[in-house]
Parts: C-alpha cells; sequence; structure tokens
C-alpha cells in the first residue's frame, strides 16, 4: 500500500486538494483516508456558507480588514490577504465542480453575517456544506483516488535522516476500525486534513469525530502547534434534550434574528453597539453572562418577526429541523446556548501547508495559518480550506517527481498487548475529560481553574499512556489519547497568555495587553528540529 499522496480527512481541505492533485497528475496514486463514512466531516454540516468578494460594491481591503478586526490583532496580514484575493477564484473552482450556489435576479445571493460589513458569503440555502461535500463526494469517486472509508490516522510515520532529528514524512498507520486491524500507509507525501478538536469540550456543534487527531498526531512527530487557547464558541446551538449538536447558523441574526432573554428583552446591545452582528466571541461571551446571571438554562434566538415564507425559503434546513423538536421558528424563538465549535489554532504552516517535518502538509482546521488570529471571522473557515487546499496541492505537483519514494516500513506491532478487558476506564476518562474542559478552559477562565485543568489532565494522559502501551488500540482509545494531549496543548497555552484577547477570556487578565506587541503562542515539542521554518 504505497502511494504518491495519503490525504489523511474528508472535508473540503482534503478533498478539494486531492482533486486538484489528480487533475494535473492523473495516473498519482492518491489515497483518501475517512474516519467514518466519506460524508461525515464538519465540511458537511456548515450551514452559513463562503465569504469572498463578488459583489461590485464590496472590495478586498474590506474583507481584509473586517477578518483583522475580529482576529484581534493577532492575524497574519499577510496570509489574511493571501486568502481573501484568493477566495474568488476558489469559489468558481467549487462551480465548475457543480456546487449549485443560490441566486436571485440572476446574480449570486450574498447574505451577510457577524462581524462583516459588506454582504459576501455565498451560500447553498443553508446547507452549503452540504452542497460542498457532496459535490466534491461525486468528483472524487470518478478520480481514480482510492477511499478508505472508516480509517482512523494513528501516527505519522517518519524516516529519521543523518544529523536530522525530524527526518521526513514517509506514511502512516491507520485503524481499519472495521475490523480492527492497523493497515501501514507508505507515501512521498502526506496531508493532514483531519479538521479541528471542538470534541473536547462537553457541548460542541461538531460531530463526534472532531476529536484533535491530525494535530495530536503532527505534535507527536516533531510539528510545532500555535494559538490552541483560542477555541470559538458558536453563540447559538439549539437547546432541547433530544438536539445533538445542532447549530443554528450564523445567517439566522444575519437576516434579523434577535437575542432574547427567557422574559422577551433583547440584551445584544447592552454588551456591543453592534448588537446581533458582532463577532462570535463577543456574542457568545454575552449569552454566558446572562445564563449566569440569571440562572437560566439558555435564552432565545427570535426570527419570527420576518414572514414566514422569508424564513422558510431561507433556511429551510433549520425550520425542518427545529419542527422535528415541536419548535416552529415562524412563530416563536429557538432556544439556543453556546457550545464549542472551531478550533483557531493547530499546526503551524505556511502558505503552501507545509508543517516543520519534511513532506508532511497540513490544511484547513487542523492548521494554524494566520488566517484567524485571536477569533475566526464567520464564513472564513471554509474559505481557508479551498485556498489552502489549491496552494498546497500545486507545491505538491511541482514536486512530487522529486520527492524520494518512501522505504519499506515496518508493519505494525502487536506481539506486546492485549484485547482489553477495561472498556470503561476509556469511557469514564472521555466522559471527565470534556467536562473538565468545559468547567475549567471553557467561555471565561480563571488561572486556578486552568491549574487544576492542567493536574487533571497531567494525570490523564498518564493513566491514558499506560493503557495504550498495554492493550490492542481501538478508535475510543485513540481519540480519547488524542484529545487528552489537545487539551494539554489548550490549557498550556491558555496559562501562558496573560491577556484577555479574542476567544481568549480571563478574568485573572481581563483587558488586553497593550504595552507588549501581540505575540502568537507557540509551543515547541521536545523533538522539534529547528530545520523548517514553518509560519
Amino acid at each position: 500500500m504505497a502511494y504518491d499522496l495519503l490525504v489523511i480527512g474528508s472535508g473540503a481541505a482534503g478533498l478539494s486538494l486531492a482533486l486538484r492533485v489528480l487533475a494535473a497528475k492523473p495516473n498519482a496514486r492518491v489515497a483518501v483516508l475517512a474516519k467514518g463514512p466519506l460524508s461525515e466531516g464538519s465540511t458537511f454540516y456548515a450551514q452559513g456558507g463562503i465569504a469572498a468578494v463578488l459583489d461590485a460594491t464590496d472590495t478586498t481591503e474590506s474583507h481584509v480588514a473586517d477578518t483583522l478586526n475580529a482576529g484581534a490583532g493577532l492575524c497574519n496580514v499577510d496570509a489574511v490577504r493571501f486568502v481573501v484575493e484568493n477566495a474568488k477564484p476558489a469559489i468558481q473552482w467549487l462551480i465548475d465542480q457543480g456546487v449549485l450556489f443560490d441566486r436571485q435576479d440572476g446574480a449570486y445571493h450574498l447574505t451577510r453575517e457577524g462581524g462583516h460589513s459588506h454582504r459576501r458569503v455565498i451560500h447553498s440555502a443553508d446547507a452549503t456544506g452540504r452542497a460542498v461535500q457532496t459535490a466534491l463526494m461525486e468528483r472524487l469517486r470518478d478520480s481514480g483516488a482510492e477511499i478508505f472509508e472508516g480509517y482512523n490516522g494513528i501516527d505519522v510515520i517518519r524516516e529519521r535522516l543523518p544529523g536530522d532529528r525530524l527526518g521526513r514524512c514517509v506514511g502512516a498507520y491507520a485503524l481499519d476500525r472495521a475490523n480492527g486491524r492497523v493497515v501501514t500507509l507508505a507515501s512521498r507525501a502526506v496531508v493532514l486534513a483531519t479538521g479541528g478538536a471542538s470534541r473536547v469540550y462537553l457541548y460542541s456543534s461538531n460531530p463526534d469525530g472532531s476529536t484533535g487527531d491530525g494535530i495530536a498526531m503532527a505534535w507527536r512527530a516533531g510539528c510545532r502547534v500555535a494559538n490552541m487557547e483560542f477555541s470559538q464558541f458558536h453563540p447559538t446551538c439549539l437547546f432541547h434534550p433530544k438536539a445533538k449538536s445542532f447549530l443554528i447558523s450564523e445567517a439566522v441574526r444575519g437576516e434579523g434574528g434577535q437575542l432574547l432573554r427567557p422574559d422577551g428583552t433583547r440584551f445584544m446591545d447592552e454588551y456591543d453597539a453592534r448588537g446581533e452582528l458582532a463577532p462570535r466571541d463577543i456574542v457568545a461571551r454575552a449569552i454566558d453572562d446572562v445564563m449566569k446571571r440569571l440562572g437560566c438554562e439558555c435564552v432565545y434566538l427570535d426570527i419570527s418577526h420576518k414572514p414566514a415564507e422569508f424564513i422558510t425559503s431561507h433556511f429551510p434546513t433549520l425550520y425542518a429541523e427545529c419542527l422535528k423538536y415541536g419548535i416552529d421558528m415562524t412563530k416563536e424563538p429557538i432556544p439556543v446556548v453556546p457550545a464549542a465549535h472551531y478550533t483557531c489554532g493547530g499546526v503551524l504552516t505556511d502558505h503552501s501547508g507545509h508543517t516543520d517535518v519534511e513532506n508532511l502538509f497540513a490544511i484547513g482546521e487542523v492548521s494554524c495559518t494566520g488566517l484567524h488570529g485571536a477569533n475566526r471571522l464567520a464564513s472564513n473557515s471554509l474559505l481557508e480550506c479551498l485556498v489552502f487546499g489549491a496552494a498546497a496541492a500545486d507545491d505538491i505537483i511541482a514536486r512530487m517527481g522529486a520527492i524520494v519514494p518512501p522505504p519499506v516500513i515496518p508493519a505494525w506491532d502487536e506481539s506486546w498487548v492485549i484485547d482489553s478487558d477495561e472498556e470503561v476506564v476509556v469511557a469514564h476518562n472521555w466522559d471527565e475529560l470534556r467536562r473538565f474542559m468545559w468547567d475549567y478552559v471553557g467561555i471565561v477562565r480563571s488561572t486556578k481553574r486552568l491549574e487544576r485543568a492542567k493536574h487533571r489532565v497531567k494525570l490523564l494522559l498518564s493513566e491514558i499512556e499506560e493503557y495504550y502501551g498495554s492493550f490492542r488500540v481501538t478508535n475510543d482509545l485513540l481519540e480519547l489519547r488524542n484529545l487528552a494531549m489537545v487539551a494539554e496543548l489548550i490549557v498550556r497555552s491558555a496559562l501562558m497568555r496573560r491577556e484577555s484577547r479574542g476567544l481568549h477570556y480571563t478574568i485573572d487578565f481581563p483587558t488586553l495587553d497593550t504595552i507588549a506587541p501581540a505575540q502568537n503562542t507557540i509551543l515547541v515539542p521536545k523533538n522539534f528540529s529547528a530545520r523548517r521554518g514553518g509560519a
């Protein structure tokens, strides 16, 4: 099982890269690993749309300025401009792949979301991610790529080179979840496109597979990670005992939705002059504050003052989903709560997706490109996947012939382990980790809470590594191992930032540090080599 390109992850980033490489190199051997079914990732569930300057009244400078403003002083200006300037070609490429975006009066319909100064979000009703994912999956199945569904990446494989501690990436080990077998996948280049880590929290809008696998794999391989303290909490997830992680799109507020206390009064104007259109971190903290002050379980998002036809045509998916739970959003407000939504930090990369390990790339939410800074602007996430997917593909296409083929790689060794008879340990640790991360490392933090989380995660990591070394791997064990490692990275990063900036808010340092220049939080693993510069 040797390939020219191994893509771990099957969302917009991974699929767009694989398709671009195969379009240029149709004879290349390309493998794509999906953790579950090919469709089961964060891209499929993305609702709002993709930000791009497509209207004559909008400008590149405006999109850049909005992104920088949301990023609270930590965005890399070059990265922001690179993404914004390549947005329109990325949208056109999606259209060429068969993605159908909504039109109105002969032009593409653009909506506005929080933090944006113009209508610039192109969308497919309120299920843009589904439209993108479906089109790219159809293309991939006809592309000649080898598709592995139900495979969980375990670790990157490196070949150590003389005088270079990190060596080069030559493949990865992966678990075939169907039969519990570990396979060895050799490849000239490996791309991590595994998404974020929001499942480290008790409440999350993400699918179950968002467990930080790629971040943990890259860290273990010797790659630096950056800005892990910036976990974005989406302000509005449906609050219902039977609803699981259902997101109420940013676009509802963009089209006039109002946030209400249980008594029906608005509150966002008391927290920010932009009201409901303030960036997500501000809205999430406002909701959190209202809930804690009043002791209520949720707040309400109301767009029922708009005509029913407007609501059902603009938000057909939301309308249908809410009806399942007895909520008619054309007539009544929707109960909502914040939930962990997006990982703004990740594996440090350059504009071509290069990590610190030769021939190992990271694109999409798993990476830290400098685009998002301390807080991601709404609808810049799919855009980042597409733009950096294209840039990494161009680099791989140009270099593929010069990359030395991987050596023969030893098979996974299970001679020292046995089947587990204590799965309850994994389940218990999984639950405990997500609960203390929510309680101690959530929307509002303190040094005392972070120290408690640091102590507990250290004990958990020790228990998990002992367990990992004794028993055959399972999907639950791999995800727990990765989540615990990512939790430690988040806590360490949060303790290092002695100010409140963007998504990181601590009561011990509640203001922005305006004296020292804004700095990224960069964590360096013990096995790091400074051979490659990263971002």
